[in-house]
């Protein structure tokens, strides 16, 4: 119990920064070099990373200088202290890592590198001395992601500039489900850095990952606009480009309930509302009613969707709503109009409810939409 005591004591005092008691505590317990060593909790950090981790300086070299710490110790994930001082941007206790020996390239787990960790954070400073000391940015992790995808990600028009300079080349990447770094730019709405990548990287437009998407989906389906309009501008994105679900923009906002992007899609750029996925034969209307988007099917219809639309299996958006168990959903729509029809197996969308609310929907007696 004593030394249990003695082990929270000492992460505390690390975490807090106070080099003077752990220094005092050293001190005072005999036996204490073990508990130094120590591997801590479910993660198996050492009281080196819990330094590392908060930033403290003092305490770190005291470690590693003082209690000759090994800089390479690992948790149960293989993340070492130069990890995690790198993805909590600690510039000054990078540093000392690496000129105390720690391997710059070291692997956790889902192989992550020390410059990969860094590149979810914006800080130019720490990336560049990482790189500066040979951190290799085309290294890639179980996902097939390379720094450079990361840093797009995070949208840092700095560290992209620099990473570029560094590895003209890191640019020319995909991950294990095809997608690059653009994809992940336009995902994440990162308009400078989608610009950078246009200007300075030679993409191909309308790139498919795995699943047939694109950057412009990518950018449309989360309400990236901007960087949508970009993508057409200068890459001549395709706007009714198909997923391998056969699926468009159009269908993939709809998923999302971004109705502004929808908007944009049928008034600026003319998509048919009421356009098909080829493989589902489903409309954008049977798409918003099954993940439950009200709003959005509203918009479509403002749009000039067919309320009265079928699938090839004869469904219609009340069908989906209750098969993806939304009450409102099926409410909404049986107040605009549509009736509780059987598809071509026999089943009307009353039999495809689970869920007491949406059944109580069609016991209830129509009111007609305000």
């Amino acid at each position: 119990m004593a030394e249990e005591n003695t082990s929270k004591l000492l992460i505390r005092l690390t975490q807090e920064g106070k080099l003077c008691k752990i220094k005092q505590q050293i001190e005072e317990i005999g036996g204490i070099d073990q508990l130094v060593n120590a591997h801590f909790g479910k993660s198996g950090d050492t009281l080196l990373h819990y330094a590392a981790r908060h930033g403290h300086l003092d305490i770190l070299r005291y470690f590693v200088d003082g209690l000759n710490l090994d800089v390479e110790l690992h948790n149960n994930d293989y993340k070492r202290a130069l990890h995690e001082a790198s993805s909590m941007s600690h510039e000054h206790c990078v540093r000392f890592l690496i000129d105390k020996g720690a391997k710059i390239d070291c692997l956790k787990k889902a192989d992550w590198t020390p410059l990969m960790m860094a590149c979810t954070r914006r800080n130019f400073e720490v990336i560049r001395v990482l790189l500066e000391h040979g951190a290799d940015p085309n290294l890639q992790n179980k996902d097939g992601w390379n720094s450079f995808h990361i840093a797009c990600r995070e949208g840092d028009p700095a560290v992209i500039k620099h990473l570029l300079y560094i590895r003209p080349e890191v640019w020319r990447t995909k991950s294990k489900t095809r997608r690059t770094p653009l994809h992940t730019a336009a995902l994440h709405g990162c308009l400078e850095v989608v610009k950078i990548l246009l200007e300075r990287c030679d993409y191909k437009p309308d790139e498919k990952d795995s699943c047939g998407v694109t950057p412009f989906m990518d950018a449309v389906r989360n309400g990236h606009l901007s960087v949508a309009k970009l993508l057409l501008e200068k890459h001549n994105a395709c706007p009714n480009a198909i997923d391998i679900l056969g699926a468009q923009p159009l269908h993939q906002a709809s998923v999302t309930a971004q109705e502004e992007a929808l908007c944009f899609l049928v008034h600026q750029l003319g998509i048919d509302v009421n356009v098909r996925a080829t493989a589902l034969d489903l409309t954008a209307l049977h798409y918003a009613a099954k993940e439950g988007h009200t709003n959005t099917i509203k918009t479509l219809l403002q749009l000039g969707a067919d309320l009265y639309a079928k699938d090839k299996k004869g469904r219609s958006a009340l069908h989906m709503a209750c098969i993806g168990q939304h009450a409102i959903t099926a409410r909404t729509l049986l107040q605009l109009g549509l009736e509780d029809t059987q598809d071509s197996t026999g089943t009307t969308a009353r039999q495809y409810a689970r869920k007491p609310d949406i059944t109580k929907v069609f016991e209830t007696p129509k009111e007609p939409e305000p």
